[in-house]
């Protein structure tokens, strides 16, 4: 599958996140502990915030590790709200624009996991996207076709139900071409402000998640860590495995469970899909 962070906090430089911590997006790419494939290196992205409307995205085939471009940049950009993804594709082509995060307007999005039997539902996902959002839809993979179908929803106005009924739709859809489990997912999606998670699979046995602790505890707890100085108190992440091995500094989100993060506070809530009648019906 892929692995991925998330950070929302005080600017800090997308070395920081991307290049220093023990365990870092970087050698996730070449070793991760905790994703079906311990390599992901189908391609990268990263999506920041800076004094521009619309988000940055920098993308490519590249392996992450062996991006030269990625290093140069990630030492000269600092940002309040980062969005990364190592990939390892489950079948689509490794091209450009199949690499997370996907961006529409001020939105960011990312995807870990798969729709099992895509192929199949694959056009009735596509018909039930707006036909005024289809068009901008540019790779062929999973992930952006339900960003668009979550877009169709109204996530731009209440993300946690968009994206729920977006899941029903393909949980629905897929069951009806007789899958059992269609879905296998953690998403991550943000418009610069407030940051949102996700963690389900139909099966119950989701992928990896897990949110970082409570900074300014953490720093009483270790006041010499060199990485816990550089974050402000407000600063939060969500990754698919932990960055380090540092005792307390990480939680695993439990399953089917959404979260939501904004200036600090931190909310969990549980997850369920919504199955309503399609828009095309």
């Amino acid at each position: 599958m892929c692995r991925w962070l998330a950070y929302t906090g005080a600017p800090v430089s997308l070395e920081e996140l991307l290049y220093l911590p023990e365990q870092s997006l970087i050698v996730q790419s070449m070793h991760s502990r905790l994703g079906v494939e311990a390599t992901n290196g189908d391609g990268f992205g990263v999506g920041w915030y800076g004094t521009s409307e619309t988000p940055g995205v920098f993308r490519s085939t590249e392996p992450a590790w062996n991006d030269r471009n990625l290093r140069e940049l990630s030492e000269n950009i600092s940002s309040p709200m980062v969005l990364a993804h190592v990939r390892a594709s489950t079948g689509s082509a490794v091209q450009q624009t199949n690499c997370h995060p996907f961006r529409r307007g001020r939105w960011l999005w990312m995807h870990n996991g798969a729709i099992a039997g895509f192929h199949a539902i694959k056009r009735d996902m596509a018909v039930e996207v707006d036909p005024e959002l289809y068009p901008d839809i540019e790779g062929s993979t999973d992930s952006e076709l339900l960003f668009y179908l979550a877009l169709t929803y109204g996530l731009e106005s209440d993300p946690q139900d968009a994206v729920a009924r977006a899941v029903g739709f393909v949980e629905d859809a897929g069951r009806r071409h007789g899958e059992q489990f269609p879905m296998q997912m953690t998403i991550a999606t943000t418009d610069g402000e407030t940051l949102y998670a996700f963690r389900y699979s139909t099966e119950g046995r989701s992928r990896s998640l897990f949110t970082s602790n409570d900074v300014h505890t953490l720093r009483a707890q270790y006041p010499n860590n060199p990485i816990l100085e550089k974050l402000s108190d407000d600063a939060r992440l969500v990754v698919s495995e932990p960055l380090g091995s540092l005792r307390g500094a990480w939680r695993e989100v439990p399953e089917s469970t959404s979260i939501v993060i904004r200036n600090g506070e931190q909310e969990f809530s549980s997850f369920s899909p919504k199955v309503l009648q399609p828009l095309g019906g």
